[in-house]
C-alpha cells in the first residue's frame, strides 16, 4: 500500500508503535505487584566469573561481536572491581575444555557455583545466540522455554532454560549473589527465575503475555499494513494471538504458580538481559568493533556512573 518507503520504515514505525502501546498497557493494567524494598545481602567473600562468548564460526548464523564482548566485559570488570577467580569460554580457544560446547558449559555453571556460601558473589556473562523451544513441563506462561544456544548444538542440543535453572541456580545457599548478564535473542526469563523488575520499580509476576499478546498483534498489523509481508504478518498474528490466550489467567494462572513454587530460591539472583522473551538482541558495529548492543551499553552506563560497585547496588 505504501510501496518503497513503507517497506523501507515498516520496522521503525512498528517497534515505537509497539513500545507506545505497550507503556501505554502496563501504566493502566492493574498487576499483582509487591513494593521491591527488600534488601540483599552484602559481599564480603570471595568472587568468582564465567565469561562465555560465542561467534560460531564457519556456521549457519556466524556472529562478529560475542568473543569481543567477554573481553570487554571482562576487562571492564577486572580493572574496576577485584575478582578472584575467573573462567572464559570462547570458541576461538586451542585448549578443548574451554570451548562453549554444551557439556563444558554445565560444567563451568558448576563450577561457578561450586562452593559457594553466604557473602561470595557469582558473575556470569553470556553473549552468543539464543533460543525458544516448545515448553513440556507447563512452566512457561507463552508455552515456549527459552535456551542457551552452545557452539556444538547441532550434535548436542541447546540448553533449556530449565536446566540453566537447575545446574546455576537452584539450591544456591542464602546469603549468596548471583548476577547474570544474558545478551542473547529471547534472554529475559533465561535463568526461569520467578520474578522480573519493571522499570516503575515494581515486583512483578513474570510472563506480562496477555499485554505482549496486544502489542504484538498491532506490530504485526502494522507491519502489514506498511510492507505488505503476508507470510511474516502470518507467523507474527499467531505469536500474538497465541499471547492474548494463554495470558488471560492474569496472575492466577497454572504456569505462574508452577513457576514460584519450583523457581524461587534463597539466594539473591538478579539476571540483567538484553531483550524480552519474544525479543530478539542485535549484533552491532559501533565505533569500528563489532559488539552486542547491551554489553556496549552495559559498560557506556556503568563507566558513566559507575552503579556496579562493590557493597552497592549489585555487589560484583
Amino acid at each position: 500500500m505504501f510501496g518503497a518507503n513503507g517497506k523501507k520504515y515498516a520496522d521503525v514505525i512498528a517497534s515505537k508503535l509497539e513500545k507506545a502501546v505497550g507503556d501505554h498497557l502496563s501504566s493502566k493494567a492493574p498487576q499483582s505487584t509487591e513494593s521491591a524494598t527488600e534488601r540483599m545481602g552484602k559481599v564480603t567473600g570471595k568472587r568468582r566469573a564465567l565469561f562465555i562468548g560465542i561467534n560460531y564460526f564457519g556456521q549457519k548464523g556466524e556472529l562478529r561481536g560475542c568473543i569481543n564482548d567477554v573481553h570487554n566485559i571482562k576487562g571492564f570488570l577486572t580493572s574496576n572491581f577485584r575478582i578472584d577467580e575467573v573462567m572464559v569460554l570462547t570458541d576461538d580457544q586451542k585448549d578443548p575444555r574451554y570451548i562453549p560446547t554444551r557439556q563444558n558449559i554445565l560444567n563451568a555453571f558448576k563450577w561457578l557455583r561450586n562452593g559457594a556460601k553466604a557473602g561470595d558473589s557469582l558473575i556470569l556473562h553470556y553473549s552468543g545466540h539464543g533460543g525458544s523451544v516448545k515448553d513440556t513441563d507447563g512452566d512457561e506462561e507463552d508455552g515456549m522455554d527459552e535456551t542457551l544456544i552452545p557452539v556444538d548444538y547441532q550434535k548436542a542440543g541447546q540448553i533449556v532454560d530449565d536446566e540453566v535453572h537447575t545446574v546455576l541456580c537452584r539450591g544456591l545457599p542464602k546469603g549468596v549473589r548471583l548476577t547474570a548478564i544474558m545478551d542473547c535473542c529471547h534472554s529475559e526469563s533465561m535463568l526461569d527465575l520467578p520474578y522480573i523488575y519493571t522499570i516503575n520499580g515494581d515486583l512483578q509476576i513474570i510472563e506480562t503475555s496477555k499485554q505482549e499478546g496486544i502489542v504484538t498483534l498491532i506490530g504485526a498489523g502494522t507491519r502489514f499494513l506498511l510492507d505488505g509481508n503476508k507470510k511474516n504478518a502470518v507467523s507474527n498474528f499467531k505469536t500474538g494471538l497465541g499471547l492474548l490466550m494463554s495470558g488471560g489467567g492474569g496472575g492466577n494462572s497454572e504456569a505462574r504458580e508452577k513457576t514460584i513454587k519450583t523457581r524461587s530460591t534463597e539466594a539473591d539472583v538478579i539476571q540483567i538481559s538484553g531483550c524480552r522473551d519474544s525479543q530478539t538482541s542485535a549484533d552491532a558495529q559501533i565505533a569500528g568493533q563489532a559488539t552486542g548492543a547491551m554489553s556496549h551499553a552495559l559498560i557506556c552506563e556503568f563507566s558513566n556512573i559507575m552503579i556496579l560497585d562493590v557493597g552497592t547496588m549489585y555487589d560484583v
